[in-house]
């Protein structure tokens, strides 16, 4: 083991650094083995990267004063929401029936649904027919790099977890809200509870879940911002992995969209992971073993010299 190259040592050193930050950044954390197989623990080096850099401070929610291109949306947001009347009448505001979803699949089982304006990059061909008003006015903010419309019904939930990339933060603009404190969501631990016609920025790589405890449904225009950073070389990486490695996951609404390299190929990881979970389900200790197995291994593969 002492021949181990320096540097295979020092980037097994700076994994485990990024994750523990990661992992004790904020009040509420994952378990210990789930964090081991989350993807906040692989991209962990990259969002410390966007973390050491970024202008804002380390707090689940942000003013949306500091964001004031925004104010755009909120001035024409009864506009905005009458798009997403139609598009919910039409039921278009809908889950996936394919496997070309893989960043939001697995919130659709707890009835969360969408539909994509734009995703790091320009508008969908089926947003810019069916919501020329909103997708127009999103192009006219450059920082907004992603943006749908998601529905959270009566008696929804989405399990708690964290994005997987620190380069944006989350803006949601309340549309077609219960105006109660019993739909919100909850940041590290903090709740805000959605209303009709208000704007909230939060930190979505921090722990966060959502839920609809009311009898209305909840309909929001959700936006990924270009996370502020002050220094040029981590704003060029930002952009290089956001329209690379984020870009690849564009899913469409219909057969018009463009479909992103990793949803191309999420049909084929998913029947990895369903396997995984029937495993799981006879055996949580060997589902547990093949983990630590395969992780080890690829461990002392690294190091080896």
């Amino acid at each position: 083991m002492t021949d181990i190259p320096y540097f295979k040592i020092a980037v097994v050193a700076v994994f485990v650094a990024s994750t523990v930050y990661v992992h004790f950044r904020g009040r509420v954390r994952l378990k210990f083995f789930r964090q081991l197989t989350d993807h906040s623990t692989f991209m962990a080096p990259i969002n410390c990267f966007m973390y050491l850099f970024s202008k804002l401070p380390a707090k689940p929610y942000l003013p949306v004063s500091g964001f004031p291109e925004l104010q755009l949306l909120q001035d024409h947001w009864q506009d905005i929401r009458a798009e997403a009347y139609k598009l919910a009448a039409a039921g278009e505001i809908k889950k996936s029936d394919k496997y070309n979803d893989a960043g939001f699949n697995s919130f659709f089982k707890t009835g969360w649904t969408r539909f994509h304006l734009k995703w790091y990059g320009d508008a969908h061909a089926s947003a810019k027919t069916l919501c020329p008003v909103t997708t127009e006015l999103l192009q006219r903010i450059p920082t907004v790099k992603a943006a749908m419309f998601a529905a959270l019904p009566p008696g929804g939930r989405l399990v708690t977890h964290r994005d997987p990339f620190a380069g944006s933060v989350r803006y949601h603009l309340g549309l077609v809200t219960p105006n109660a404190d019993s739909c919100y969501i909850s940041v590290d631990g903090e709740r805000y509870a959605w209303r009709d016609g208000e704007g909230v920025i939060f930190d979505e790589t921090y722990l966060h879940y959502a839920e609809n405890q009311s009898d209305q449904m909840r309909i929001i225009l959700f936006c990924d911002v270009e996370r502020p950073l002050n220094n040029p070389l981590a704003r060029w990486v930002n952009r290089f992995i956001s329209h690379t490695l984020i870009r690849a996951a564009s899913a469409p609404n219909a057969d018009t969209d463009k479909t992103g390299g990793i949803n191309k190929a999420f049909a084929y990881v998913q029947q990895v992971r369903l396997f995984g979970k029937r495993i799981k389900a006879r055996s949580r200790f060997a589902y547990y073993a093949i983990q630590w197995v395969l992780f080890g291994g690829l461990l002392l593969w690294w190091l080896w010299p």
